[in-house]
């Protein structure tokens, strides 16, 4: 028997294809690839943060708790505060290149800064 519980469908609206597979946006947290192939780019945002600067590292590959390890890591390096969610982390204020710095003494070899 199908699985058809409602809340699988929630957002769509009508599809005429009897055979059609309702697609769940959660999906699977990808294994985390090794610091070494992890390329992150480091680049500094001002959008929609009312003129304030975050530092946006993006580009991150893995699960959402190693993603919160390395924000909670170097937001306490910056001695500032900031998000990690959504394979990105958020770090209040101008910190490029002391983040980039850190990453790669903490062996995330293929970091660059980008923009900004």
């Amino acid at each position: 028997m199908k699985n058809n519980d409602w809340k699988d469908r929630l957002n769509v609206v009508y599809s005429t294809n009897p055979d059609y597979n309702y697609e769940r946006e959660d999906e699977e947290d990808a294994e985390t690839l090794p610091k070494e192939q992890q390329n992150l780019r480091v680049q500094l945002d001002r959008k929609n943060r009312g003129g304030k600067v975050v530092t946006l590292i993006t580009g991150f590959i893995g699960t959402e708790d190693d993603l919160k390890v390395l924000g909670k890591l170097l937001k306490s390096k910056c001695g500032v505060g900031g998000a990690a969610k959504d394979r990105e982390i958020m770090v209040q204020g101008d910190f490029k290149l002391k983040i980039v710095e850190l990453l790669k003494k903490e062996g995330y070899t293929r970091t660059k800064a980008s923009g900004g």
